[in-house]
């Protein structure tokens, strides 16, 4: 699908170059990968592909940078990340711009990620000031002991393509609040969003070295591996697939540095009979259909309770069909493309081994090819069971398969039956039901009558295959900081006298 992609308003916001030491600068070697808008197929343009020897050279600079960027205080930090929160808000169109063009989200989604993105900046500028240390009662009457916190020192952040702006500010801004410096991966599909970000907190005052980029997709095992067995980088923060994080995990092993890991989910959504559903309807779409399914947190497994399990698929086929699918830059479009080919492929695959096992289409399941070569529609399936693919693995697309349910007891136990526990749903009126299945689920986030959960201020992460560690509120600071105690000895002697 070609399409007109809006000029940048500030053309000094694209960049094609990674940023190392307060420099824009190439690889090494000179390689170079393309970036190709994922609507149409056109070019975007080309970033650096960077290997091993960038990476060390990023990192000897960030390391360089923490010797006098750990010593600044918190406000002095606070001051830094509010103006490059400001910054971003008022460049919000170019950000936007340049999410949908190499995502393929529809502008009002970009524009509200962009918010969301600068919202973390926001939310650590006023944590950076408050990061305290405790006083604790000794046990023995001589000894004086408290802690204090310290930043941890350089970190290094792996991100991915869905989110090309949240997922790096809900990493950069804690590091920052906590004073580390950063190596930040960018995703090799969506690089150009990642620089826009970093050449505005340049402008925000950010020292020399203690924000750093590198870029690469051929070599991004390489690089990955170099951030991982470095005993520089002192903490890892990475959102991805289970089983990258498996690898990235054993890669640090020998180094045994702090890590949080993000992983892939499987978001079981359940609506009860005594939920109001329209409202679950709603839930549902918002959860399942956002960025196309291409959300770590969105709903792949819908349960439904029989009695209005008919009702609830004709409702939810309603809503379907008035989507629009197209060009993100389309103002009518409600929903883009996937990200590429191997999106496509697996969603299509989950589509036919459904239909293959029983399922049935009640909408899509097809590619769209008339409007380009990662289109697919919108696609909802019923009579789904356990033993698809689709129940086991996460779909990553627009594909919403509806499982029928008799009893509470029943669907909690199918809702947990997964390796992973990111995010679930549920929708009910009953305060009882409410808190018995919150507890029930084996999540780290719920949304209870709600398909949104996601907020700079509330915790985000997972349990089981879905890692450790949180983003985001209080907790997110955390990560970046080591707890020191110190114990001062012969404080229980007599008050001098003359």
């Amino acid at each position: 699908m070609m399409h007109s992609v809006p000029a940048l308003r500030d053309k000094s916001l694209f960049k094609s170059l990674a940023y190392i030491n307060g420099e824009w600068v190439a690889a090494e070697s000179g390689e170079t990968f393309e970036v190709h808008d994922p609507s149409s197929g056109a070019l975007i343009g080309t970033m650096p592909d960077m290997s091993a020897v960038d990476v060390e050279t990023a990192m000897n600079a960030a390391s360089k940078a923490l010797k006098s960027f750990r010593k600044t205080t918190g406000r002095e930090r606070a001051k830094i990340l509010r103006k490059w929160y400001q910054l971003i808000i008022d460049n919000t169109e170019d950000l936007a711009t340049l999410i949908t063009w190499e995502n393929g989200k529809p502008r009002a989604d970009a524009k509200n990620e962009v918010i969301y993105a600068a919202n973390f900046f926001e939310w650590f500028s006023e944590e950076a000031p408050r990061i305290y240390g405790d006083t604790i009662p000794s046990s023995l009457p001589g000894n004086r002991v408290f802690t204090v916190k310290e930043p941890i020192g350089v970190a290094g952040l792996i991100t991915p393509w869905n989110f090309p702006a949240a997922m790096i500010t809900r990493k950069v801004g804690p590091a920052l609040a906590a004073g580390c410096s950063v190596v930040i991966k960018s995703p090799g599909e969506t690089p150009f969003t990642a620089a826009a970000l970093v050449e505005l907190g340049a402008r925000a005052g950010i020292p020399k070295g203690v924000v750093n980029i590198v870029t690469a997709l051929k070599n991004t095992a390489d690089v990955g591996q170099a951030i991982m067995s470095s005993d520089i980088v002192r903490k890892v923060s990475f959102t991805g697939s289970t089983g990258v994080g498996k690898l990235l995990m054993r890669q640090s092993a020998d180094t045994l540095k702090k890590l949080s890991f993000e992983l892939g989910g499987n978001a079981p959504f359940i609506v009860f009979n005594d939920a109001d559903l329209d409202t679950a309807v709603a839930g549902a779409i918002t959860s399942k259909f956002r960025s196309s399914g291409q959300t770590c947190v969105c709903a792949n497994r819908i349960y439904v309770q029989r009695a209005i399990y008919d009702d609830f698929c004709d409702r939810f086929v309603h809503k379907v069909k008035a989507f629009k699918i197209g060009s993100g830059f389309d103002a009518s479009s409600t929903h883009g493309p996937l990200i590429h080919s191997r999106a496509l492929a697996k969603v299509e695959s989950h589509v036919r081994d459904a239909e293959a096992h029983g399922a049935k289409v009640l909408i899509g399941g097809r590619k769209l090819p008339e409007l380009g070569a990662n289109f697919f529609a919108p696609t909802v399936l019923r009579d789904m069971k356990g033993d698809m693919v689709l129940a086991k693995d996460e779909t990553f697309g627009p594909v919403a398969g509806l499982f029928p349910f008799e009893t509470e007891a029943e669907v909690v136990a199918l809702a947990n039956n997964a390796e992973v526990g990111l995010a679930g749903y549920f929708f009910s009126k009953d305060i009882e039901r409410c808190f018995r299945v919150a507890e029930a689920m084996e999540v780290g986030m719920i949304g209870v009558n709600t398909g949104l959960i996601s907020d700079a201020a509330s915790p985000f992460g997972g349990v089981k295959w879905s890692g450790f560690g949180r983003e985001g509120s209080k907790y997110g600071i955390e990560e970046y900081l080591s707890i020191k105690t110190v114990t001062l000895g012969g404080m229980d002697q007599a008050l001098q006298s003359p």
